[in-house]
């Protein structure tokens, strides 16, 4: 679609520049390669300080940015967004590394790996402490293997890059998102420490305001050579992409820049590319591309007090960052039958109602907006925009059979909330149609997210139809009772979507990030939480002190302490 915000580099690095820095990277290539797990734990270390420095300059420039109030609680999501989970990120590598250095293997224990009710080998992944077992209570996360792979076989299907005896490195390059600000750093984290290549970044022109502060942030990796950032527009993306120095591609984006890059232009050549398997780019590529990610509520027995929390859960998938999130909350599908799902609805409005507009900053996001929503008689504009915004807007009561509506089809990025229903005679026949809806007319494979009642789900034929609906729906991430938003933050969790997605047919996106414990042969990520979370998370846009919690999260994942809980409990329970 067509972009309607700048999208153009202020500084467009030249090609002697990047020829430079490329075969500066491929020198350092092979003596980063043959780093031991020990050294590289080091240097993951040795970036903390610097990174604790940036925090607060980097968290600034990004509310700056993004027209965010730096005295209100919006301002947290560029905290816990940024420097809180790439510091998250820093410290749960290193420690990986220094398990493969003593044990052999990055963790967890053995006796974290199960198998489910569907003989899939699952291995849990959070929490993996005391300390987040107290801050995150009632939450957990596990990862769900390939079928074929048995709990003895994990062990290898991990960190194979630490088990390889002539590790000859690479270059990796990424193309970094424009939305989340911890996206380019941990990506290359993953490229750097995972596969085991150094990396050059592209930042998208977006956010690219950022690269002092991550040069800063990770100055040990950069001042050694093995991690550079540049700057540049989509002819410096495609002048690297294409580059012989280049091993490999990662990018953060949508699935018409995977397709230019992979398949070239739209039309007869890329059609004939296509039918023949000639892609353009031979080299690997992984990607992470988006989603209409569903939200299904399944009836149940929902008290008013926990349809209020489900709401505010709701608008906080699509408040986050302006909408602009490849996981926000998009599409509610609902039960048609549901007594309660106009008084539910009611709340979700009521909750996007309270939250003021926001600067529609990513490019795009206007032209997205009115194509999506147009002239459409059911959408409803629930804020009122100042100039650079755009409003929170519902689009409730989508036909389900319409094979022609946009919104099954189109990831809105831009702050647009849609709804459909589904007849169903129970709650466990609900699960199966809305299964089925999801994979089968909704477009991506990132995330999916389930609001289920604990007595609902403790009925024989829901809780068989839940455990069905995990099973089947080809999404990277599953959440249930929890925006799926919380496996992205994580970070020991795999991120990325599911396996399914296809070079010609990407979906979604290819391949997995984050993932500190460096599983292989990965399906999907199961998160779990409560319905009903007392005190209120951090990340929920209701909550009324995540700003004063932001500061204290990074210090938190810097140096975990118990000593530290109760004052971050403290303050989380005045939100």
């Amino acid at each position: 679609m067509e972009m309607s915000g700048s999208a153009v580099s202020a500084a467009d690095a030249s090609n002697g520049e990047l020829d430079a820095m490329l075969a500066d990277l491929r020198a350092k290539a092979a003596p980063f390669a043959a780093l031991g797990p020990s050294e590289r734990a080091a240097l993951l270390r040795s970036c903390m300080d610097p990174l604790l420095a940036q925090a607060r300059p980097w968290a600034e420039a990004a509310i700056k940015a993004k027209g965010l109030d730096a005295s209100l609680p919006q301002a947290a999501e560029e905290w816990l967004a940024g420097p809180m989970a790439t510091m998250r990120n820093l410290r749960l590598l290193a420690e990986a590394l220094e398990r493969v250095a003593s044990q052999g293997h990055p963790g967890p224990a053995d006796g974290k790996i199960r198998t489910d009710a569907h003989g899939r080998t699952v291995v849990e992944v959070f929490p993996t402490n005391l300390i987040e077992t107290l801050l995150y209570g009632g939450f957990t996360a596990s990862v769900r293997l390939e079928a074929g792979v048995k709990p003895e076989d994990v062990r290898a299907n991990q960190a194979s890059f630490y088990r390889g005896r002539d590790r000859k490195g690479g270059v990796s390059l990424v193309l970094g998102a424009g939305n989340v600000a911890s996206i380019p750093p941990m990506d290359a984290l993953y490229k750097m420490f995972v596969d085991g290549n150094v990396c050059l970044v592209k930042l998208n022109p977006v956010n690219e305001y950022l690269q002092p502060h991550l040069e800063k942030g990770l100055a040990p990796l950069v001042s050694a050579g093995y991690l550079k950032f540049v700057k540049g527009g989509a002819a410096v993306g495609t002048y690297l992409v294409n580059h012989a120095e280049v091993d490999d591609v990662h990018i953060t984006g949508s699935d018409r820049t995977h397709d230019l890059i992979v398949w070239g232009p739209p039309g007869a050549e890329r059609e004939r590319r296509m039918r023949e398997d000639d892609p353009v780019l031979k080299k690997h590529i992984s990607s992470e591309l988006g989603c209409v990610t569903p939200v299904v509520v399944v009836p149940g027995p929902y008290s008013a007090s926990e349809l209020a929390f489900m709401a505010q859960n709701v608008a906080t998938m699509m408040v986050n960052n302006a909408s602009c999130n490849c996981n926000a909350g998009k599409m509610l599908v609902t039960s048609k039958g549901w007594s309660d799902r106009e008084t539910f609805l009611g709340l979700i409005k009521e909750q996007l109602r309270a939250q003021r507009s926001r600067k529609a900053y990513y490019p795009g996001a206007f032209d997205r907006y009115e194509k999506l929503v147009g002239s459409r008689a059911n959408a409803e504009k629930l804020s009122t925009a100042a100039d650079g915004e755009l409003p929170w807007t519902v689009v409730f009561g989508l036909d389900s059979a319409d094979t022609s509506e946009t919104l099954f089809t189109t990831e809105p990025f831009c702050p647009i909330l849609s709804e459909t229903s589904l007849e169903a005679s129970s709650a466990a026949d609900f699960l199966r149609k809305a299964t089925s809806f999801c994979n089968d007319r909704l477009w991506g494979t990132l995330s999916a997210v389930i609001l289920i009642h604990p007595r609902t789900e403790k009925e024989p034929d829901a809780a068989k139809a839940l455990d069905d609906a995990v099973d089947q729906l080809r999404y990277g991430a599953v959440g249930i009772n929890q925006w799926t938003g919380i496996v992205y933050g994580l970070v020991t969790p795999p991120w990325g979507a599911h396996p399914s997605s296809t070079l010609k047919n990407v979906q979604g996106g290819l391949g997995w990030v984050h993932n500190t414990f460096m599983f292989e042969r990965i399906e999907k990520t199961v998160l779990r939480g409560p319905l009903v979370v007392a005190p209120k998370p951090p990340w929920f846009v209701t909550s009324k002190t995540s700003h004063e919690l932001g500061p204290k999260l990074v210090e938190m994942e810097y140096a975990p302490s118990l000593f530290k809980v109760p004052g971050i409990a403290i303050t989380a329970a005045r939100g």
